[in-house]
């Protein structure tokens, strides 16, 4: 929760220290046939803030609404995208040290030694080992079974984590396309008013494009990481299926001698 709240803080920062777009409108008097008038030059109006935060603050309670989903969107790709990165790794579903422990145990013949250090390091192929020794006296063949059941729960633990990053890049287009459909409808009224307010007319713009530019922000980024740490998800769990049955090979020729 606490990676959570800090990837929000960072996000919205980031999001909010874009630079505001000044935009200024050119307006000259015509000068009358007849006359002429020392104030018939061009005047400059007065510039008009359209950048990020000017947007947020003039899109109205639904526009505020629909900017926090935004940030909270973006904030959970990053916590997302961090969490999975740092538990989708090899010394985490794979540690060496149990890898070796479970090595000596099977070499010496005793399984007990071998699930003992399964139990002191949890983890996902700790948990397939453990599934694999607590079968051991039903044969190698329910040992395989029950190998690769918990195999593919594993699997699935690590994907239930990853489908979050996916839910956060397919969510964020689609929140950045409703403020697009927000700013377009305000856009309109504007017009219908019969002499549109330019200011409100570009604020009104400005908010469709820049929600569309958000969404897309975290959506091309999000998907980036899903495919990158999903494929280096799919080949931890096809090497820990093959060192698990690395592992077990021995498992043949053990006899369990009861006390």
């Amino acid at each position: 929760m606490k990676r959570l709240i800090l990837s929000a803080v960072v996000f919205s920062g980031l999001m909010l220290a874009s630079a505001p777009v000044l935009a200024q409108d050119d307006a000259a008097a015509a000068p009358d046939s007849g006359t002429l008038v020392a104030d018939a030059g061009a005047k400059e109006a007065a510039p008009t803030k359209t950048g990020l935060i000017a947007v947020i603050l003039g899109s109205g309670w639904l526009g505020v609404v629909l900017w926090s989903a935004l940030f909270g969107c973006g904030a959970a790709a990053v916590y997302f995208i961090v969490d999975c990165s740092v538990l989708i790794r090899p010394q985490k579903v794979m540690p060496e040290t149990l890898i070796k422990r479970v090595k000596d145990g099977m070499s010496e013949g005793d399984v007990m030694k071998a699930l003992q250090a399964c139990e002191s390091e949890p983890g996902p192929l700790a948990n397939v080992l453990t599934a694999g020794f607590s079968h051991v006296e039903e044969g190698f063949d329910i040992i395989q079974e029950s190998i690769g059941a918990a195999a593919e729960l594993e699997a699935e633990r690590l994907m239930q984590r990853l489908t979050w990053i996916s839910v956060c890049s397919n969510l964020s287009p689609m929140l950045g396309l409703l403020g697009t459909v927000q700013g377009m409808i305000l856009s309109f009224e504007t017009l219908a008013t019969g002499a549109p307010d330019i200011s409100a007319l570009a604020l009104n713009i400005s908010q469709a494009l820049w929600t569309t530019a958000t969404g897309l922000a975290i959506a091309i980024p999000s998907i980036t990481f899903y495919y990158s740490i999903r494929n280096t998800a799919n080949r931890l769990v096809l090497r820990m299926q093959a060192m698990t049955m690395e592992l077990i090979k021995d498992l043949r020729n053990v006899e369990v001698v009861s006390d």
